[in-house]
């Protein structure tokens, strides 16, 4: 692109984008420069289809390739409302005259304004999808082998015993075929009705009827079957004979087609399959897929939690709300009232309630009051004389006609009982308080009295009705208190309703307690004891509580305006009573509807001291609403009135204290405000004394003065155009002249001439407070000043500079609670200022940055829903008043830029950073309704948006970059926040203008990521891509479409893109930056490749169920796209395939650990590659047995015993590898996870696409990268395949924690965000993830969970298996010619057997193995000399794997694998052309043997059936007739039964090792002339001996399994020496050289190569046993064959292998770690026990140092198991054994610690140590005894018998335990002791004076026992007792002078050691020293003395100290170090 870029012509200076990116970087990232991913040009989008129209017209698929048409649209919402009608009054808009109400009643009245992108659904994760369901609707239930139970292995062993050997299956009971059961039926299971059925193959089965009738009708049925049997057998003969002439020609010629010769088998089943055809197989493989995907966990889970929901519009707070039933009240005086003289009592006086919420807690009234009039109408009819007179409107009630609010008639209104309140803040401490008023009569208590002392009722009742009668009509209108109750609402703070709460008693008021405040009080104290201080008035008070029915209708707002849904002239209305929401933010909501209330509190009044008035003592406030203070001013009639008057009246009036001079007052006067408000507007308060005294004879003159007035008091409502609410204290005047509101102010209240009388000297004397409730008004002075002043700029008033902005800047203090409040409306306006007051330069920055106040501010208190709903309903750009003003996207781009270039104010850059989304959401909004609403959407891209907005959101971009790459460390949330934000506004530009620009963009952006980032800046990149590539039209933006040069057009494959070259990323930008950053991200740590790995994953989900694209050739198309994705895979494939490297076989140095995946897939060897095939350069996951060989028939990919080589970590291994070490990536494990996600795109991608597109995929790749192709395949079936039920719950929890934790700490799945595009790393989301991360795996994981679990994994197996054999069977179809080269064995072919065995070895469901058999069989008939010719190895494993479904306990697949076994041997049949199926035969047998070794076998009936089946389709396969075929069947399942006896034995003996070990052995003696079986039970005995870590003997199996290839070999002149060549190693090799030549070797296919894999397997053996000194021997065979093969490669590996045994060798021979096993003597007595063990002895090799107490311990255990702990016994004794002294009750054992035994001339030849424990054949213990009869005796009479045993073959061998075949018993005599004695402790001073470094301690330990012993011990009591002048005569002379020479050379050895010890010690030793040397000298001095010579001159102790000592000992002991047995150890010691 040489050309300049389009958008970077409006840069100041112009370049092309590469050097523009370049400044970026080097100035996001200083001078340094890092090496970057190459940066890729994305193409020109716009220009690209333009040019490519008619291609992408013509193309079938096009609407993956172009963007649908009106994809993006604005639409109108009608607001939602609760209301009938709007809350806005209907002239609202005009009668307001501020701004700021103008703007809030346009806000409630507006509609919303929405932008609708048609396919939003589609631009989220996947979990967003508008699909029905990712999970299908029905999961099959899939049977799979490993989930059938235990029980139903019917071995016969195992029946009898469980179940008496009777099974019921069908109508009958069966007694099981080889129990014991006689026909005598003795089993007491079996019914008397039984009888014998007698087979051909001798087999009997025993039947039992339930009744004697039915087992007649089976005898008679039974009867007829066997005759018709024999009738169709006779016929059979007839037509045998005829046929078989056909047969002959048939066969004659050339063989038929095997096919079609099943087709004229008569059996059924074989018919079935001779139709069978490849495309039939396929077809029958499609029926019922599932979507792979919809089994994943994570689509599972579809967890929700952290993607927030639907942003829905403001709407009103819905709180905790109930309802209030008012019912009736009443106390004890009950009367007949008035006319109702038949009806029941009702009080005899009108009684009047008001409910209201009181809040203990918090201290405070938290509702509105709810007055109730309850008074029946009789009662109600003694006021309306009053009323009638004193309406409030002065009309007589009855003739005003009716009037409507809101629609409703006012009667309706009059008597409402029932009210809904709401509570925001729940909790147990709320009271409904009810307040009982009665009209005022006097005195409360007196008023109460008659309530309360109840003597007589009747009269009582009259005498209060009487009075109360003249009380009402006289002062009807004002109430006194009486009485109040309360009661408790909730139970909890969930806000559980307290349904069965009651209210307290009704209390009599106390006139001195009425304040709010005194209510409290009292119930504070309501729940304590005291309380029973209050008076109670009996009483009835009947209201209930209740929740609110959902289907409430007739409702009304507490304005009175009707909720839906709503019935005309219905009479039960309910109202919702004000609740007074805390003024807390959390609390606040932004208004909806409109409401403009004024509570007004009068709350006390001081007359006690006024002089103005005479009387005022029972005061009555009244209060009016007035506009104007002129004398014929009248009081506005929007004051709520009470229940039965009208619902708006003009005056209230408060309760009235009698006689009380500072009266409180409670009352709550409710006031509808105006719309406007102005300076006028006031609460004027008016108060009368009212005249109590009742005169009943009195004038009517005295009745009119009731009321007196005695003051007035006003309070202007606005103080500077705000409203007052305070608690406020005002004077009291005694007049009221006109334009008395001029008064308020104190100057004015002095120069006035208003003629003013004040009461007490204008002292403050009445205290009132009130509180607004409006949606229209705001308290908040910095708002009000800002509204007030953009008003006069509106006005057109002349602006003052700068005064704009400080009314900006004040905004920043407006108190939180107004901003959430009034939120749209001072967004708008905002918004209007940002666009069109912009002639000053700081206003939009200072605009902005208020905006950015509001917006923190709403995040801070986690209300930024609410933004989301501003943003997506309310904000609506208006186009600015001005010309060519900017829009708000231009204008406010520009202002980010700005704020993010001040480097000064790094608060603001944060938080701009931080809340990002906020502004570039308002962008993406402004940019959508300026397309929309100016038609700009049908321009071409290009032209939507001026060159100038390119270039602003270009820098914008460029102003962000660094924020996010270098301040990433300083602000991680914010440079995470805009990291997100800015790529869901690149998303929506993506729809909104020219693509190829912001593709210029992306790539931009990314380009300031670099390979060598910070883990969180890689997160960062992710979360980008992750969120760019969810677009909704991400498949069109990638243009899935051919890129051809045109004249290559109709080339077909060279146009497929399947690689991510720079064409590729170029074509298809988008797919093409996520693989590349993915394959960069795969060589990362793992939360890194977890991120990339879990994008690319859900991505391809999304795919996977998008509705739009579910066409089969669409999906072909999406998976095309991700071709590359494959390439990205082979190239990790070492990483997939579990093995740590590829190609060396250098490995981590601690590989103990390699490749611990959570399903136990052990690593292979690490030196695959020393020897792996020539055919494939990846050792193809083997067993350390290269090549398929039968033990690799295990496991191809999971070598069962595997383990890593030498670096086991016990060996520093590092010697033998350093040099190869390759610099593994340190990340380089990938885990089951990520493993499994991998491959799962893997296998969506190979199932979509097309055919075609595979095979030229295929055919492009490489030789190696299309095995590796096939490895992919293999390694899906091993990680997906089926663990079981009983393994699930194990391995979930584990791989919960493991998972769940990283993500946890890391954040690294922005995965789970919202749609709007926000940033969800909130702390809420991260909690609520967690959550969800336990649904389905809650801790304590339920049946039903790991149910759910193992149905998912099921069917994942049965898909993922079904997937694999689609691919494989096409792969054999294409390239069935490569397939066949040299006969099939080729690595290709190697490969794709290896898959088609994978199916069977990773347990498929019944299902999949149905079609797995069907294609085996394809393939045999296919390929017949890859089974039939050359290597056995196919046939080998083949033959193993599926005898192993032969015992399956599914009775399907058994049916499969008996047929694919007969159609095997019979396919071997033809293929020589009818001779014989020898190899298939011999490779069955070999087969039934290792899985015998393996006990695989279980189910030995099972298997005995599949046999059954065999000869049965061998009999009645009609064109084999008359072949040699059946007989050779028959005669096949013979000699498996013989076989099959085995393994009973081997049952029995599973947990006895040695035991095993042995039987195994004689089997393997037994098949001398089978090599391949011999081989086979070798290669079992390596295998147990592995499983106990006895590596020696594993070493030795392997060594005699490569002698018997080399023998085999040598005898057929392939190779120069047979078996001989390993008689160094061991002498027990012998053996294989009685190889008989026969039958058997006629099928044997060793090679040279094979021998080689081998010997490689030697080397590795005697490796791990640590035996490095034979590992020469091996290498010298190896050698030869590689110098032959000039394989230098190999030869050095060969060398480096010997370099690091050596280096071994020298290692341990220094630390003397090395420890090659101890050994003890076994003998076993007990011939009820042990039977032919019985008296056996054997020589037990353990490993390193066990003591004798360890193996003792073993065998009591083991042998515990199988006889009972009790009946086994240890003799401790090492002496003979007389078997007939033992108890036969009891099993004895025996054991006794030996050690190797040498004679003189071995231990001269055996030098190191080593040598005298390998090949070692003798040993000896020692045992004292004394002539009479006891152990131990004094030193003349002490004996010891030394016992030497000689076993049948030398150790180390092929097993751990050998038959000892001769003993020797030699018997000291007690002079023969002392030698042995002294001898033994001058070797042991020896052997610490000649070692390379002395150990001092050692040395002085012994030198102390041996000079400084007491008299009686010590060598002197020798000397003393047989050297002794008068003892030494009874003694042989020999044995003297013998005794005397060892004396000499001790005596010599002490004297050396002294003398070394001298050497080594300190000066604080010296003293020791000299007490050793005096101690030496008395001996030397004594045993002189004893045999008169002098033994030590005394000169030798002081001769110069000889520079090497070692030839002196040699002198002296004539040997070279100590005898083989050292000191006796005595069995006795145990």
């Amino acid at each position: 692109m040489a050309e300049v870029r389009k958008f970077t012509k409006g840069l100041s200076k112009p370049g092309t984008a590469a050097e523009l990116r370049q400044s970026v970087s080097e100035a996001v990232r200083g001078s340094v420069v890092l090496e970057k991913t190459k940066v890729v040009e994305p193409l020109d989008y716009e220009n690209v289809i333009s040019q490519r129209k008619t291609q992408i017209f013509s193309d079938p698929l096009r609407d993956l390739l172009m963007f649908p048409m009106e994809d993006i649209s604005i639409s109108v919402i009608s607001r939602q409302r609760r209301t009938v009608q709007s809350t806005v009054p209907e002239d609202a808009e005009k009668r307001a005259q501020s701004l700021f109400v103008k703007e809030c009643i346009k806000t409630y009245s507006t509609d919303w304004h929405v932008i609708n992108y048609k396919y939003e659904d589609f631009s989220g994760d996947f979990r967003m999808l508008p699909c029905k369901s990712l999970r299908p609707e029905k999961i099959p239930n899939h049977v799979f082998e490993i989930d059938e139970d235990c029980e139903k292995d019917e071995d016969s062993s195992s029946l009898c015993s469980q179940k008496g050997g009777v099974i019921k299956q069908g109508w009958l009971h069966k007694a099981n075929v080889n129990s014991t059961i006689t026909v005598t039926m003795k089993c007491p299971k079996m019914r008397r009705h039984a009888f014998e059925l007698k087979m051909l193959d001798k087999y009997s089965h025993y039947l039992a009827a339930e009744t004697e009738q039915e087992m007649e009708e089976w005898l008679i049925t039974l009867k007829k079957i066997i005759q018709i049997n024999t009738d169709s057998l006779v016929q059979e003969k007839k037509d045998t004979v005829e046929t078989a002439q056909d047969d002959e020609t048939s066969s004659q010629g050339k063989a038929e087609n095997i096919m079609a010769s099943l087709e004229r088998s008569m059996h059924p089943e074989l018919m079935k399959y001779g139709r069978e055809t490849e495309q039939l197989n396929k077809l029958s493989r499609g029926d019922g897929r599932q979507n792979l995907f919809s089994f994943d966990s994570e689509v599972q889970r579809l967890d929700f939690s952290g993607i927030e929901p639907d942003i829905k519009p403001f709407e009103e707070k819905c709180n905790k709300r109930f309802l209030v039933n008012c019912h009736d009240l009443t106390f004890n005086i009950l009367g007949q009232v008035g006319d109702n003289a038949k009806g029941p009592p009702t009080n005899v006086e009108p009684f009047f309630i008001s409910l209201a919420l009181f809040d203990v807690k918090n201290n405070c009234k938290i509702s509105a009051d709810f007055h109730v009039d309850l008074n029946p109408p009789c009662v109600r009819e003694m006021l309306w004389g009053t009323s009638t007179q004193l309406a409030s409107d002065g009309n007589a009630k009855s003739s005003s006609p009716e009037s409507f609010i809101h629609g409703i008639a006012e009667s309706q209104l009059c008597y409402i009982k029932q009210g809904i309140f709401s509570v925001t803040n729940p909790h147990p401490e709320i009271f409904l308080v009810a307040r009982i008023e009665k009209v005022l009569q006097g005195n409360i208590a007196h008023c109460a009295e008659p309530y309360i002392k109840n003597s007589d009722p009747a009269k009582t009742a009259q005498k209060v009705h009487r009075t109360a009668k003249q009380v009402c009509s006289r002062l009807g209108q004002y109430r006194m208190p009486f009485a109040w109750a309360a009661r408790p609402i909730f139970k909890d703070i969930q806000g559980s309703l307290d349904l069965d709460g009651r209210f307290s008693p009704l209390y009599k008021q106390d006139s001195s307690k009425l304040s709010n405040e005194d209510i409290l009080k009292l119930l504070s104290e309501y729940k304590k004891p005291e309380k029973t201080k209050l008076q109670v008035i009996p009483g009835q008070l009947n209201i209930t509580v209740e929740c609110v029915p959902v289907d409430l209708s007739n409702c009304i707002t507490s304005s009175y305006v009707p909720l839906k849904p709503f019935e005309k002239n219905c009479q039960n209305i309910t109202v919702e009573v004000e609740e007074f929401v805390p003024e807390m933010t959390k609390y606040c909501y932004p208004f909806t509807i409109y409401k403009n209330h004024l509570y007004v509190y009068p709350l006390q009044l001081k007359y006690d001291s006024q002089k103005t008035f005479a009387k005022a003592r029972n005061i009555a406030v009244c209060v009016e609403f007035r506009d104007s203070d002129e004398s014929d001013a009248r009081a506005l009639k929007c004051v709520y009135g009470k229940p039965a008057g009208s619902v708006f009246t003009t005056n209230a009036f408060a309760v009235v204290s009698h006689h009380n001079q500072n009266p409180e007052f409670y009352d709550e006067i409710k006031i509808e405000l105006p719309i406007h408000l102005h300076q006028k507007h006031h609460l004027l308060f008016t108060f009368y004394h009212v005249s109590c005294e009742i005169n009943t004879k009195g004038t009517t003159k005295k009745q009119d003065t009731v009321e007196t007035p005695v003051g007035f008091a006003w309070v202007p409502l606005l103080k500077d155009g705000r409203i007052i609410t305070f608690e406020q204290q005002l004077p009291v005047s005694a007049n009221l002249p006109p334009g008395y509101l001029n008064l308020n102010e104190a100057e004015l209240r002095r120069q006035s001439n208003v003629d003013i009388k004040w009461v007490d000297g204008a002292k403050p004397l009445l205290k009132i407070k009130s509180h607004l409730e409006s949606t229209i008004y705001t308290q908040d002075l910095h708002v009000h000043k800002f509204f007030h002043h953009c008003q006069l700029i509106q006005s057109g008033s002349k602006e003052v500079p700068g005064e704009l902005i400080k009314f900006l800047k004040c905004l920043h203090a407006m108190e939180i609670q107004v901003m959430i409040q009034f939120l749209p409306v001072i967004l708008m306006q905002l918004f209007r200022v940002l666009t069109n007051m912009t002639h000053e330069d700081d206003v939009p920055i200072n605009c902005t940055m208020v905006l950015l106040h509001i917006v923190s501010k709403c995040h801070e208190e986690g209300l930024d829903s609410y933004l989301r709903s501003f943003i997506k309903y309310s904000f609506r750009p208006e186009k600015p008043s001005a010309p060519h003003a900017q829009l708000i996207h231009e204008t406010l781009a520009t202002t980010m830029i700005a704020i993010l270039k001040q480097s000064a104010d790094f608060l603001a850059i944060n938080k701009l950073l931080k809340y990002s989304w906020f502004f570039f959401e308002i962008i993406a909004k402004s940019m959508a309704t300026y397309l929309l609403e100016e038609n700009k959407i049908k321009l071409p891209r290009g032209q939507r948006f001026p060159e100038s907005y390119h270039h602003v959101l270009h820098s914008l971009l460029l102003a962000i970059i660094p924020h996010v790459t270098i301040r990433y460390a300083e602000i991680p949330d914010e440079s995470r926040n805009v990291n997100y934000s800015l790529a869901s506004f690149l998303k929506r530009c993506l729809t909104l203008m020219d693509r190829g620009f912001v593709f210029n963009l992306i790539n931009d952006y990314i380009s300031g990521f670099s390979p060598k980032d910070p883990k969180v800046l890689a997160e960062y990149k992710f979360e980008f891509l992750q969120t760019i590539c969810s677009h909704e039209h991400y498949i069109p933006l990638n243009l899935p479409m051919a890129f051809a040069k045109p004249k290559l057009q109709r080339v077909q494959d060279s146009n497929l893109e399947y690689s991510l070259s720079d064409e590729y990323c170029k074509h298809h930008f988008l797919v093409g930056l996520l693989l590349r950053e993915t394959s960069i991200a795969l060589q990362d740590s793992y939360e890194i490749r977890y991120t990339a790995i879990s994008v690319i994953k859900n991505l391809l989900i999304k795919h996977a169920f998008d509705t739009r694209y579910q066409h089969k050739n669409q999906q072909a198309k999406i998976a095309q796209l991700y071709l590359p994705f494959v390439g990205l895979l082979l190239e990790n494939i070492q990483r997939l395939a579990g093995r740590d490297n590829l190609y060396s076989c250098a490995a981590m140095p601690n590989s103990a650990s390699r490749d611990e995946f959570a399903c136990g897939f052990t690593s292979p060897t690490n030196r695959g590659s020393l020897s792996t095939d020539k055919d494939t350069a990846y050792g193809s996951f083997q067993n350390g047995h290269h090549g398929i060989k039968r033990e690799d028939s295990r496991g191809s990919l999971i070598p069962e015993g595997a383990t890593g080589f030498p670096d086991q970590g016990s060996t520093g291994a590092n010697t033998r590898q350093s040099s190869t070490r390759s610099s593994v990536s340190q990340y380089n494990r990938l885990d089951q996870y990520e493993i499994r996600s991998l491959l799962m795109c893997y296998l969506y991608i190979v199932k979509m696409i097309s055919e075609d597109t595979l095979l030229t995929y295929w055919n492009k790749v490489s030789p190696q990268e299309l095995i590796n192709i096939l490895i992919l395949l293999e390694v899906c079936l091993f990680h997906f395949r089926y663990m079981g039920k009983r393994n699930i719950a194990r391995v979930h929890d584990v791989w919960l924690s493991k998972h769940f934790g990283v993500d946890r700490k890391s954040q690294t799945m922005p995965a789970l965000r919202n749609r709007s595009g926000v940033m969800q790393a909130r702390l809420q989301h991260l909690s609520s993830l967690e959550s969800s991360f336990t649904l389905n795996h809650s801790s304590t994981t339920t049946e039903a969970d790991i149910f759910h679990q193992a149905l998912l994994e099921g069917n994942t197996a049965t898909e993922v298996s079904l997937t694999v054999l689609d691919t494989i069977s096409f792969f054999t179809q294409c390239f069935k010619s490569q397939l066949l080269n040299n006969d099939g064995h080729n690595p290709l072919m190697k490969k794709v057997f290896d898959i088609h065995l994978a199916f069977l070895k990773n347990g498929q469901s019944e299902v999949s193995l149905k079609h797995v058999f069907a294609s085996l069989r394809a393939f045999i008939s296919k390929f017949p000399s890859a089974f039939f010719k050359g290597r056995v190895n196919m046939c080998a494993a083949f033959c193993y794997e599926v005898l192993k479904c032969c015992t399956s306990k599914i009775s399907s697949t058994r049916n499969e694998a008996s047929a694919l076994l007969y159609l095997l041997m019979r396919n071997n049949f033809e293929y020589t052309k009818r001779k014989t199926f020898l190899r298939t035969h011999l490779q069955i047998i070999i087969a039934v043997s290792q899985l015998i070794a393996d006990v695989a076998l279980s189910g030995g009936s099972r298997f005995q059936e599949s046999l059954f089946i065999i000869n049965n389709f061998a009999n009645s396969d009609r064109p084999m007739k008359a072949t040699a075929f059946p007989t050779e069947v028959k005669d096949l399942t013979k000699r498996i039964r013989t076989v099959l006896m085995a393994t009973a034995q081997m049952k029995e003996h599973e947990k006895d090792p040695e035991m095993l070990i042995d039987l195994q052995y004689s089997l393997a003696k037994s098949y001398a002339s089978t090599p391949e079986l011999r081989k086979t039970w070798l290669d079992s005995m390596a295998k147990i001996h592995v499983k106990n870590g006895d590596f020696s003997e594993v070493a030795m199996c392997y060594v005699h399994v490569a002698a018997l290839v080399a023998e085999f070999l040598h005898r057929k002149k392939l190779f120069p020496n047979g078996c001989s060549a390993f008689k160094k190693i061991t002498p027990n090799i012998d053996e294989e050289g009685a190889m008989k030549e026969d039958a058997g070797m006629m099928d044997v296919h060793y090679s040279e190569e094979v021998l080689l894999e081998l010997l490689e397997q030697c080397v590795d053996g005697l490796w791990k046993a640590e035996r490095y000194e034979v590992i020469s021997e091996i290498s010298k065979l190896i050698i030869p064959i590689y110098e032959k093969r000039r394989e230098f490669e190999k030869l050095t590996q060969v060398y480096r292998t010997l370099h690091g045994a050596y280096t071994k060798i020298l290692e341990v021979m220094h630390t003397k770690k090395r420890l090659l096993g101890t050994f003890f003597r076994v003998a076993f007595y007990g011939q009820a026990f042990f039977e032919e063990e019985d008296g056996k002895e054997y020589i037990y090799k353990e490993p390193k140092l066990t003591g004798l107490s360890e193996i003792s311990l073993r065998l009591v255990k083991l042998y515990g198991e199988k006889f009972g702990t009790e009946n086994v016994k240890i003799i401790q004794d090492s002496d003979k054994v007389n078997a007939k002294e033992l108890d036969p009750k009891y099993a004895h054992i025996q054991v006794t610690y030996v050690k190797p035994y040498f004679d003189d001339k071995e231990l001269t030849e055996r030098k190191t140590e080593f040598e005298r424990n390998h090949n070692i054949n003798k040993f000896v213990f020692e045992a004292p005894y004394t002539l009479s009869g006891k152990k131990q005796g004094c030193i003349e009479e002490q004996c010891k018998r030394r016992t030497i045993l000689t076993t049948s073959n030398s150790f180390p061998y092929v097993k751990k335990r050998i038959p000892i075949n001769y003993e020797q018993q030699i018997n000291l005599k007690p002079i023969d002791v002392a030698t042995d004695e002294i001898k033994d402790k001058t070797a042991e001073l020896q052997k610490l004076c000649s070692s390379a470094d002395v150990d001092m301690i050692q040395l002085q330990l012994k030198l102390q026992g041996c000079v400084s012993v007491q008299v009686n011990a010590g060598p002197l009591a020798y000397a003393r007792t047989f050297l002794n002048d008068s003892q030494a005569s009874k003694y042989p002379s020999k044995k003297v002078n013998e005794l005397k020479d060892m004396f000499r050379k001790f005596i010599q050895a002490c004297s050396i050691a002294l003398e070394l010890n001298e050497r080594l010690i300190k000066e604080d030793q010296t003293e020791y020293h000299e007490g050793l040397k005096s101690n030496f000298r008395e001996m030397v001095k004594e045993l002189s003395d004893i045999i008169h010579e002098q033994i030590l001159q005394e000169d030798t102790m002081h001769s110069p100290w000889m520079s090497n000592t070692l030839h002196v000992f040699c002198a002296i002991s004539g040997t070279s170090s100590d005898r083989g047995y050292g000191s006796p150890r005595y069995s006795a010691e145990i």
